[in-house]
């Protein structure tokens, strides 16, 4: 009876999160699969790449995950591609890193925002042309409207600012872990002005590039699922000494829902020298 009973409780907290999943798996195959992947077969990935997620988000506007590559970049086979995509949130496009031989391994890693329970998930195009895919379910709830931490003010006289951290020191052929922090509220056109109760309008991070001594290591498209204040981790390959260098570009839009009132913003760009 015991037994039955402590069955019965588990069936009672989990079916809520079952149907929540059984919902997000229609919304992915029936919209989102045709809309990013149209005619391609998505095969499992778990080989291939690792989705690191919390189960919980204590912070939905601040959501750690990372991906993390199951091999190193080489000529011969690597990565080109990572899409991110967060199943219901209002715009499901996370960001798309793109990766070259010389990033060393297909690792990425940042803070996003998730407005509701929902599917996560990473999609692996390789070299080769094929597509894997891993995902991971995660409870959170009010991220793309959650307010911003900081002061808007002093938020937008920071905007723009970067700066690069190299955990170990840099080693000649060999990957390296970069991480790329950048000021920019991010702002997803959802968030209120606590002052005027009116909504602020969208301005967020569209485009990044990251490049070493000219040679792409990651390239970007991103929107508003980007949390404020971007942090990136990614690898390199520094082969010699030269110049790290981080380029942004952010859009400023009148309108979350309609993007094609977009404007391009500002362009922002670091770099850092690098001394294996």
């Amino acid at each position: 009876m015991k037994l039955q009973k402590l069955l019965c409780l588990t069936l009672v907290f989990l079916l809520p999160t079952m149907a929540y999943a059984a919902k997000d798996e229609v919304i992915w195959n029936q919209v989102l699969k045709q809309q990013f992947f149209a005619g391609k077969q998505l095969l499992k990935g778990d080989d291939v790449i690792q989705l690191s997620t919390p189960v919980r988000a204590e912070d939905p506007a601040l959501v750690p995950i990372k991906v993390t590559a199951s091999f190193p970049q080489t000529k011969e086979k690597y990565i080109k591609r990572i899409l991110l995509v967060i199943d219901k949130n209002p715009f499901p496009f996370v960001g798309e890193f793109e990766f070259t031989p010389d990033s060393g391994k297909a690792d990425i890693a940042m803070r996003v925002r998730v407005n509701t329970y929902s599917y996560i998930r990473a999609i692996a195009e390789m070299n080769t042309g094929e597509h894997y895919m891993v995902k991971k379910f995660v409870k959170a709830s009010g991220g793309c409207s959650a307010p911003i931490g900081a002061d808007y003010d002093a938020a937008m006289a920071r905007l723009g600012k970067m700066k690069f951290r190299l955990d170990d020191k840099a080693q000649d052929g060999k990957p390296t872990m970069a991480q790329l922090l950048i000021s920019h509220p991010n702002i997803t056109g959802m968030q209120m002005d606590q002052v005027t109760r009116f909504k602020r309008r969208a301005h967020f991070i569209k485009q990044i590039k990251v490049t070493f001594n000219d040679k792409p290591i990651l390239t970007a498209k991103t929107d508003i699922a980007i949390s404020s204040d971007p942090n990136f981790r990614f690898y390199f390959v520094p082969t010699e000494k030269g110049e790290l260098k981080a380029e942004f570009t952010d859009t400023s839009c009148e309108s979350p829902v309609s993007r094609d009132v977009c404007e391009v913003g500002q362009s922002y760009t670091k770099t850092y020298r690098v001394t294996p």
